[in-house]
């Protein structure tokens, strides 16, 4: 994690911004001006809506990118987004990667993969490529422990292989989590608790220079008086907190999630920062698709220079 703790301490900002573009947050001048070029390109005419929108979609994640690339530390593409979309939508999630890591940011590749034996060897590739080819383009991935040690291991053995990162699922800030995460065990801890020991365990011997491991945790924004227990109980253990924004996390929920020196986690918005051009009251149809983009643009920096302000004061009090 040394890399991304630099790379937050840069810029005094622990946010990271979820590149998950859907049609309804793109606005629809910038699909439609890929109609005539993507529809000469296709063979099948079929392909054309879904190569439309892959394109769209790289093209509204730029305009992000650029805008925030000298505010925040890192970007966290969901890849669901992209696969739903085909082969061509799993180009415009690759070709989003490669853009942001050439403007210096750390990717964390929201893959959220589990199996065990040589099908986690396989997703494992996300992280350690093929030979010399990278065609991801990730520094970390989301991972699911439902598996258990031998579903994480193969992750964590091409994490330290490529000098890169992995983080677990623990404390998700879906509504519906408690359902599996807080059943009571027989020794009185909460799954999600048992899980805890285990991530912390798994990276006991990859801790870097700034005292946490390659192996992280995903513990969500809307359960600060957990996410503050577990930071006690996961000293080694950097966290991913989604949950900010939409979903009704504060800055003063994740405040807890932080360690004594402001450090320990990085804090996730998608929707507050890549749709706040829908709440701008700035938007009109009658735009064209550059000035649509202008819009994205510079409506999703606002939001991160606010995101970053709550969270300094927050954090760093």
């Amino acid at each position: 994690m040394d890399r991304l703790i630099e790379a937050i301490e840069d810029k005094q900002n622990p946010s990271v911004v979820g590149l998950d573009p859907t049609e309804a947050l793109v606005p629809k001048q910038v699909v439609a001006s890929f109609a005539e070029e993507i529809a000469e390109q296709v063979e099948d005419p079929t392909e054309a809506p879904a190569a439309q929108l892959s394109v769209a979609f790289f093209e509204f994640n730029r305009a992000i990118i650029d805008a925030v690339a000298d505010i925040v530390p890192a970007v966290k593409p969901q890849i669901a987004m992209y696969e739903a979309l085909g082969p061509a939508g799993i180009d415009a999630y690759s070709m989003t990667c490669e853009y942001a890591k050439q403007q210096g940011l750390y990717v964390l590749g929201d893959v959220k993969r589990g199996d065990i034996g040589s099908t986690a060897a396989a997703y494992a590739h996300h992280l350690n490529g093929v030979g010399d080819f990278d065609p991801w383009h990730e520094d970390a991935v989301t991972v699911n422990p439902y598996l258990g040690t031998d579903g994480i291991t193969p992750f964590v053995e091409a994490a330290t292989g490529a000098d890169k990162d992995i983080f677990v699922l623990v404390r998700t800030s879906n509504p519906s989590s408690s359902e599996l995460q807080e059943l009571e065990l027989a020794s009185g801890e909460r799954v999600y608790e048992h899980i805890a020991g285990l991530v912390e365990g798994w990276g006991a011997e990859t801790i870097g220079a700034n005292g946490y491991s390659r192996v992280g945790a995903v513990v969500g924004a809307t359960h600060p008086e957990e996410g503050k227990a577990l930071r006690e109980r996961m000293p080694h253990t950097f966290f991913l907190v989604p949950g900010y924004g939409a979903q009704g996390g504060t800055a003063a929920d994740v405040a807890g999630m932080f360690d004594k020196q402001g450090s320990g986690a990085i804090v996730n918005s998608s929707r507050g920062i890549i749709g706040a051009w829908k709440k701008s009251g700035k938007y009109s149809e009658s735009m064209t698709a550059d000035e649509a983009l202008d819009l994205v643009a510079s409506s999703a920096r606002q939001a991160a220079l606010d995101m970053r302000d709550n969270l300094r004061v927050a954090v760093y009090r």
